[in-house]
């Protein structure tokens, strides 16, 4: 697709949380509990309020529709800030250093003072129906010719157990948000983009690491569009499919508002008690129902079904803002005879409603409050399908579609946080941040200073135990030999069922310091690790599993198997090395270098040849 002539812009919002050992605004650990675990309950429901400027913010306003009771998991590491019952502490000066670094990195320009604010949220994701937030740097630049625009410290959100119930040991966890220009004109530039800044926040070694620990929101639009914000893609590899998809919607969309336009499409919003069309319905959901309420989309007939991206219809956007009032979904013509509705039923709700063969027919079916509600929100984005594309928030489903979560939230939804006191940023400070090696870098340093091949030292500067290989190599041990441990032997015992959790670094280096030394075969590490992580100390593996073997005890070995194949020796020449080293390692692997084991046999050998 030629994305410069439909006019592709696209920008990005990267969360990502630090790894301080204390929450933003309270000292419970940053750490997220399993949901068993929880100890204590609590329930809230969340009202909005008017901004400093008296408006309501129209994201929260429709959030609160539906009006629900929330579940709260609560745990023994966490405390009375997190459930909203005691006023916050000061801003975490530990997670103020980390965004001030990354902010350094983009050759931002930080604040003289961070103020702190609230925005509202009241989709349960905060006990308090808030979360806190503070602006620290501006206008920064990073590779590709793009502008970072602000980069903001605030807290992580609660983490959704099931529909009401949330938990709230991430809550409180320290975030950065980075936001770029919309300065990204292709798929594969947003993917390119959003490595590059993840690379730098990972750079820093002070963010965590792990799946839920990052999220990127895009931005999209296209020329005659609008700007669609696509919140929580977790994996980096689905961005650019996100960013296609989003385009694919979009133009659909027009294409859409095009052909309405052109048929003379009408929707006239009168809604209809259909209940009784229904009454000997064989549909489980309709049988069910309290009320059915329909309405007539003229002109509509063939697009409520039309696919706009995969497995997502315009039917399906309807569908998504009726679920706001609480229904599980609708029924379309388009889809129909279907679910149980028969044909039969179909002509006679056509009939009953006045429909043409120009026309679709939606119903939806709850009680008559969900319904009255749903069929309002139907209409509603019915009309918006002759504008268009509406500008929204929606959430990325899997494989890389989207759905309607809310409108795009506005100013209104910001007001200041009057509990915590404003934080300085002097010249002094700022001046006094030391900015760390870029991974990118490392790498090619890895390559150049220590002899890894490209391919290793990327992996070796990429991964989360690069904080292990460093303090090996600063120790002795071999830079090669470190990152072929650390890489494939831990992730052998992975492979083999065996957590490496439990082996701590100075285990692992205390193994590689023994290889090293000679009292242990490299062979071995394996056998040895294994036996660590299972609970045995090092010097009791290497005992058990790789006894040391000399090499005076080598010698002797090999003198009497090289003596019971004399015959065989002397015919073979020097191609009787390789059968006869195996007899040897067979003896003596992983107790003793196979470096050495092939000096010794070569001495022996050239005695007889």
């Amino acid at each position: 697709m030629d994305y410069a002539a439909i006019g592709l812009k696209a920008g990005l919002e990267i969360h990502q949380q630090l790894n301080t050992t204390e929450k933003l605004f309270c000292h419970s650990p940053t750490v997220v509990r399993d949901s068993a675990e929880h100890n204590g309950e609590i329930s809230r429901y969340l009202r909005i309020a008017t901004s400093e400027m008296g408006d309501v913010d129209r994201a929260a306003k429709e959030e609160l529709m539906n009006q629900r009771l929330f579940t709260y998991y609560t745990y023994d590491s966490t405390g009375l800030v997190e459930i909203d019952e005691e006023p916050p502490a000061p801003l975490n000066p530990d997670a103020l250093d980390v965004v001030l670094t990354i902010a350094k990195m983009f050759d931002m320009t930080p604040l003289p003072e961070i103020h702190t604010m609230r925005k509202m949220i009241v989709d349960g994701s905060a006990t308090s129906g808030f979360q806190r937030t503070a602006l620290v740097a501006l206008n920064g630049s990073i590779e590709h010719s793009c502008r970072v625009e602000t980069i903001a410290v605030e807290e992580e959100a609660c983490q959704r157990i099931e529909d009401t119930i949330f938990s709230v040991d991430r809550l409180g966890i320290p975030l950065i948000e980075i936001t770029t220009s919309p300065c990204m004109k292709t798929p594969d530039e947003v993917h390119d983009v959003a490595q590059y800044i993840g690379m730098t926040l990972r750079s820093t070694g002070r963010v965590k690491r792990g799946i839920g620990t990052i999220r990127q929101d895009v931005n999209v639009s296209i020329r005659d569009g609008a700007r669609v914000e696509i919140k929580g893609v977790q994996e980096l590899d689905l961005i650019a499919e996100v960013v296609r998809r989003e385009v694919q919607r979009q133009l659909s969309l027009l294409a859409i508002k095009d052909e309405l336009v052109a048929r003379n499409a009408i929707v006239n919003g009168e809604v209809y008690d259909v209940t009784a069309v229904f009454s000997q319905t064989q549909s489980q959901v309709l049988k069910k129902a309290r009320v059915i309420l329909g309405t007539v989309l003229h002109g509509f007939n063939g697009l409520v079904g039309l696919e706009i991206q995969p497995d997502r219809r315009l039917g399906s956007e309807m569908s998504d803002y009726a679920k706001k009032c609480g229904v599980g979904g609708l029924f379309h013509t388009d889809e129909l005879p279907a679910y149980g509705v028969t044909e039969a039923e179909v002509h006679v709700l056509k009939e009953t409603l006045g429909a043409g063969p120009n026309d679709a027919v939606i119903i939806v079916a709850a009680t008559e409050q969900k319904c009255r509600c749903a069929m309002q929100m139907i209409i509603r984005r019915a009309k918006m399908a002759f504008e268009g594309v509406p500008e929204e928030t929606r959430k990325m489903l899997e494989g890389g579609s989207t759905a309607y979560m809310r409108p795009l939230p506005g100013a209104a939804r910001m007001y200041p946080e009057t509990d915590i006191l404003p934080v300085p940023v002097t010249k002094e400070y700022w001046e006094s941040i030391a900015m760390p090696e870029l991974l990118s870098v490392k790498a090619e340093r890895f390559v150049s200073e220590y002899g890894l091949d490209a391919g290793m030292a990327r992996q070796m500067a990429f991964s989360e135990k690069l904080p292990l290989f460093e303090r090996a190599v600063a120790e002795g041990v071999r830079p090669v030999f470190a990152a072929r441990t650390i890489l494939a032997s831990l992730k052998e015992l992975s492979r083999a069922g065996i957590s490496s959790e439990t082996l701590s670094d100075d285990a692992i280096i205390a193994v590689m310091k023994t290889v090293e030394a000679g009292n242990a075969a490299k062979e071995a590490v394996l056998d040895i690790l294994t036996a660590c992580a299972k609970g045995m100390s090092v010097s009791d593996a290497v005992s058990r599993v790789a006894p040391a073997f000399s090499r005076e005890e080598l010698q002797d070995l090999v003198h009497d198997i090289v003596s019971d194949r004399v015959d065989f020796i002397r015919t073979r020449g020097k191609a009787a090395l390789g059968p006869v080293m195996g007899l040897v390692m067979k003896e003596v692997r992983g107790r003793i270098d196979g470096k050495v084991v092939s000096e010794v046999l070569d001495e022996e050998l050239g005695r007889i040849i």
